[in-house]
């Protein structure tokens, strides 16, 4: 990283869990408000909380939506034919990132990184498209392992191939 990369996050804090979780309760009222005042546009994609059961899987969504495990920290999304597994913080400095329904993206509340809703960087201070977990279809579930995570610097391939296609 160089000095301007440095000075340019200086001041920035790393969030804590209590951070976290504000955040999400804000995402959360966001998503309350977007669903109330334009439901037309918020149905596209909509938000949803989930939670996994012990083994970390998830019924496949039935359409094209995303859906949140605070508990897991993890985003699982349903794109066209593809489901995905996202790592629920920035690549950035571990911000909980927000879907914004009306644009179908994620963006970071904090440096507003923008990631399109398969994932993929697109513009802000983020080096690298969004963190995507292992997954595999079990039966008619989708199965998240957490202790794969894919970063596309560092492990292109796999992550090019941490998703499910779903008919």
């Amino acid at each position: 990283m160089s000095m301007t990369e440095q000075n340019e996050c200086n001041g920035c804090e790393i969030g804590s869990r209590r951070d976290f979780i504000l955040d999400a309760l804000r995402t959360s009222a966001l998503v309350v408000a977007a669903l109330g005042l334009g439901a037309k546009a918020a149905e596209a994609m909509p938000v949803r909380w989930i939670s996994a059961s012990p083994d970390k899987t998830y019924p496949l969504p039935a359409a094209d939506g995303v859906q949140i495990d605070k508990d897991n920290e993890l985003i699982l999304a349903r794109v066209g034919k593809k489901v995905y597994a996202f790592v629920l913080a920035c690549p950035h400095q571990n911000t909980a990132l927000r879907w914004e329904g009306d644009d179908h993206r994620f963006k970071c509340p904090k440096h507003k990184s923008i990631y399109t809703a398969e994932g993929v960087f697109v513009e802000g201070r983020a080096t690298r498209s969004m963190d995507r977990y292992a997954v595999k279809l079990a039966g008619s579930n989708v199965s998240v392992d957490v202790d794969k995570v894919f970063q596309e610097d560092t492990d292109k391939a796999e992550w090019g191939q941490a998703f499910v296609s779903v008919p």
